[in-house]
């Protein structure tokens, strides 16, 4: 009897765990396929925070010779999102938030501070990537012309899969105001495969979904690099994962947060409006601030 009393209690306590309302998504339906990208992206609820941790090796690209491990890498971005609502859209979500990477030695593990480029012999300091912010454009159910929203996804079984290809090409900061007709547009391409329990994705009972990434990145060269022009490209490759706590970053990330990037241990504000950052942004920026700030060449005489 005491056990059959522990045993209905047990239920009692899963019952009361599922939440009221809980359903199956179908990935057909448009509001619920964007609630399975919000879920994948987002936390558990409007404002909660999300954690997404990468690592990773960065190589080269250059035609005519072997490709080389340049760097180990190891990111993070955390974003948090809010619901939005359009009269004729419906109710969608908009995300924002800000992401660190840095770069290390493929040997030691430890983060780079300077780095001997091996086309030049020339040694440069190490630009580490902290974007901020890095935020989207708010998705909804419908677009602007009506259609609905779909999900690329593949279901192999057990598991999710929802790969996404985001092709770049546009205005490069660092070059002229005649890209269109000489070159030197910002050209890339990023690719994350995300991947999630279709049980924990698709059932609301379920708060939110933990997937796992793979993000591969073609692009030019990091500007710090100081590459002059050369042919070549980078290819980023890194696996990753939606954590269920900013604890559960590397040591080595969290501690350069402390120390270099303090507020990105949050997201930003939910109606941040500041425009979107990226590396070669950034990069003009620091670049700017070292030509300030260095001494005065002398003058040659005649």
């Amino acid at each position: 009897m005491v056990r059959m009393m522990l045993l209905g209690c047990a239920a009692l306590g899963v019952l009361a765990a599922v939440p009221a309302g809980a359903r199956t998504l179908d990935p057909a339906k448009p509001e619920d396929a964007l609630e399975i990208m919000k879920r994948t992206q987002c936390g558990e609820k409007d404002g909660a925070p999300a954690v997404y941790y990468w690592s990773g090796k960065i190589y080269s690209r250059v035609t005519g010779e072997p490709d080389r491990l340049l760097f180990h890498g190891e990111g993070m971005n955390v974003r948090q999102c809010v619901s939005v609502n359009d009269p004729k859209r419906g109710t969608g979500y908009r995300q924002v938030s800000r992401e660190v990477m840095v770069f290390t030695d493929p040997k030691t593990g430890e983060i780079l501070r300077t780095w001997k480029n091996p086309w030049t012999d020339e040694t440069v300091d190490v630009m580490q990537i902290a974007n901020d912010p890095v935020n989207a454009r708010p998705s909804f159910p419908y677009g602007a012309d009506g259609k609905p929203y779909q999900l690329g996804y593949k279901r192999m079984g057990q598991w999710f899969a929802m790969p996404l290809e985001v092709p770049l090409f546009y205005h490069n900061v660092l070059a002229g105001e005649y890209q269109d007709y000489v070159g030197n547009k910002y050209h890339a391409m990023e690719i994350f495969d995300f991947v999630a329990r279709a049980d924990e994705l698709l059932e609301t009972r379920h708060s939110t979904a933990y997937p796992s990434v793979s993000w591969v990145r073609i692009s030019d060269w990091m500007p710090w690099m100081k590459m002059r022009g050369r042919q070549g490209q980078i290819v980023f490759n890194a696996m990753g994962t939606k954590l269920k706590a900013y604890d559960e970053l590397p040591k080595v990330l969290k501690d350069e947060i402390a120390a270099n990037y303090p507020i990105y241990n949050e997201a930003p504000p939910a109606d941040d409006a500041r425009p979107n950052e990226t590396t070669w942004t950034v990069f003009k920026k620091w670049a700017d601030e070292k030509r300030k700030n260095a001494p005065e060449a002398p003058k040659q005489g005649h």
